[in-house]
């Protein structure tokens, strides 16, 4: 039987959340009653039969696509159907819908349901979990937990969720370097499975201290009585927990990585970075970022309550608010200008629109690099260089492709040469200030990426009207 493709389970999965659409509206429907043609269906029938069918279909699915089906519910309907969801898959599941999401689901269940799904996760795992959970709930799933695994738990929410420490987890092989090939695939035989993304082993001393590693084809293809430590890896790539996740996840990318040793500052083998946990480091941080450009403090549930979302985008859009005001006074200032030239009314939106594009680009550009890797003055300098160069040639070529245009709608060649002008001069103020605003941001400890897309709008629009109206009053009138 041919595998399933991607195509085919996203084809599946959208056809199950049709069906849940469908079973629920039913349900309400005959609670209400009746439904539409005045087909009364049993609520009892539903739940009995609809509701069990649909329990069935939902338990086979892999925790990231029952994800998928709740986050693609209104409120009402999810909750109807994380209620299917088997409490021992509660806490896989919870760790795999969006932060917002989560929220709505944890708001329902109470002590008993949040400390067993909190039971069914790893370390790790908890401490993704730990900041979501109601005040005061976090020392019960401490409680309940062995001493060992709360000290781990420990261990892991001391970092911030931006290091290394706060993705590692602690589920490992290691082996010993003084033993043969033969003995270590005798212990592997004897385990009932292998952690996940076991790719290598980790070769330790007596006294737990990191030594390199040794990849399974290797034990695969060498003679079975060679020694761990005469072919192990000894320079393998490791991270302390202290490291930035970004640079982690920076070296799983340009060495191919699996799974990553992480050590202390002696050494010592405290845990492993798997490509899972990377991999979602990266999803999520894109997100924030994208968010962040917009002006969104926070993800966003889709079906989120009005007043939760209006509070979300509300912060930025009274900024915005208020560049629009002062473009709007900017405009004021050249009435008579435009009262005269008609065709600045008409041309100067595509100035500020254009500006607004070219910082966005140099934003995006800017806020990607700052995210990998810290920027040094000599490195600042070369990309205001390089940016306003790339601004100033944009600015003449788009601007000269503009200023013709113009020229053949107006027959007028002032017009056209200040359309020029202002696109050009416009374009390196937004490259000038693509590069400055998330610079600074970063030097006050700020997210570079927050509200930049809204502040760069709005210097290109105040700004963009200014030298376009500016000019034209100027050379014209």
């Amino acid at each position: 039987m041919a595998e399933l493709t991607d195509t085919d389970r996203q084809e599946e999965l959208d056809s199950l959340i049709h069906e849940i659409r469908d079973t629920l509206s039913q349900q309400v429907a005959a609670d209400r009653g009746g439904e539409p043609g005045d087909v009364a269906t049993p609520l009892s029938e539903l739940t009995k039969h609809d509701l069990a069918k649909l329990a069935r279909k939902i338990e086979r699915l892999h925790a990231a696509d029952v994800a998928k089906v709740l986050e693609s519910l209104p409120q009402d309907e999810r909750l109807v159907i994380w209620e299917l969801v088997h409490s021992d898959r509660d806490g896989e599941v919870l760790l795999e819908v969006s932060d917002s999401v989560r929220d709505t689901l944890i708001e329902v269940m109470d002590r008993e349901e949040i400390l067993n799904a909190a039971s069914t996760l790893d370390t790790d795992e908890l401490a993704d979990l730990a900041p979501d959970l109601p005040e005061g709930m976090m020392q019960d799933v401490f409680t309940a937990l062995p001493i060992d695994d709360r000290e781990k738990l420990r261990f892991v929410m001391s970092y911030d969720e931006d290091t290394i420490g706060a993705l590692m987890d602690f589920d490992l092989v290691t082996v010993r370097g003084d033993v043969t090939i033969e003995v270590a695939l005798r212990y592997l035989r004897r385990m009932d499975s292998l952690p996940d993304h076991t790719d290598k082993l980790f070769v330790t001393d007596r006294d737990g201290l990191f030594e390199g590693v040794i990849h399974l084809k290797t034990l695969l293809i060498n003679d079975p009585e060679t020694l761990i430590s005469d072919v192990m890896e000894r320079d393998a790539v490791r991270f302390h927990p202290e490291d930035k996740a970004r640079d982690g996840a920076d070296a799983f990318e340009r060495y191919d990585l699996v799974s990553a040793p992480v050590v202390d500052e002696v050494d010592r083998l405290v845990g492993r970075v798997t490509i899972d946990a990377v991999v979602d480091f990266i999803r999520e941080s894109s997100d924030e970022e994208r968010l962040s450009q917009v002006g969104l403090s926070e993800e966003e549930d889709i079906f989120a309550p009005v007043r939760k979302s209006v509070r979300n985008r509300a912060p930025w859009l009274a900024v915005n608010l208020v560049t629009a005001i002062v473009a709007a006074q900017v405009i004021g200032l050249f009435e008579g200008s435009i009262q005269q030239l008609v065709a600045l009314a008409v041309l100067m939106p595509i100035v500020a629109g254009m500006g607004g594009n070219v910082g966005n680009q140099t934003i995006t550009m800017i806020v990607r690099e700052l995210a990998f890797r810290k920027l040094g003055g000599g490195d600042i300098r070369l990309l205001y260089g390089k940016e306003l160069k790339v601004a100033l040639i944009n600015g003449v070529v788009w601007g000269g492709i503009l200023g013709i245009v113009t020229f053949a709608m107006y027959q007028n060649a002032g017009v056209s040469a200040v359309m020029v002008a202002a696109v050009t001069l416009n374009f390196l103020s937004a490259a000038f200030f693509g590069v400055t605003i998330p610079i600074v941001r970063t030097r006050m400890g700020r997210d570079p990426a927050l509200g930049s897309a809204v502040m760069i709008t709005a210097i290109t629009d105040s700004g963009g009207f200014f030298i376009f109206l500016g000019l034209a009053t100027l050379f014209l009138l």
